[in-house]
């Protein structure tokens, strides 16, 4: 199974995600960085990803190689991130057959209704402890229905 986390900026979420995967699956993983800048990816490496690859090109070709990719509702919205989310990057997750387990933070102008405005490290614990155990369980092939 391989899994894709995708950040940007200075990868605070992305590297959280990837600690917490670490502390509850350990090494049975292959967790792929995929960083908008060279800082984010570095800083997800530095949370124990096995590859990273930054930019544009590698975050477009990358998606269509993982099983499941993890980030922040912000990798779907064209120019978010400050502009570091690009429109072909866009695409290129939102196409990929991977499941998408997202958290609902943004810093656009985009408000997700039902979405529980917990602190970050709870909505990290619920993505994995919760939703991509789930997938891993039942061998990615779907989406598990949380309430």
């Amino acid at each position: 199974m391989r899994v894709a986390v995708i950040d940007g900026q200075g990868a605070g979420i992305g590297s959280s995600i990837i600690r917490k995967i670490r502390q509850l699956c350990g090494n049975n993983l292959e967790i792929w960085a995929l960083g908008t800048n060279d800082v984010a990816t570095s800083q997800m490496m530095k949370a124990g990803a096995n590859r990273g690859a930054t930019g544009e090109g590698a975050i477009c070709d990358c998606v269509g190689q993982v099983n499941v990719i993890l980030g922040s509702l912000s990798i779907l919205i064209c120019h978010s991130m400050m502009g570091e989310i690009t429109p072909g990057m866009v695409v290129a997750v939102g196409t990929s057959d991977a499941v998408k387990i997202l958290l609902p933070l943004v810093s656009e102008p985009v408000a997700v209704v039902g979405a529980i405005g917990a602190p970050l490290p709870h909505l990290v614990e619920w993505l994995v402890s919760g939703y991509l155990v789930a997938v891993l369980e039942d061998g990615g092939c779907s989406l598990p229905v949380r309430g």
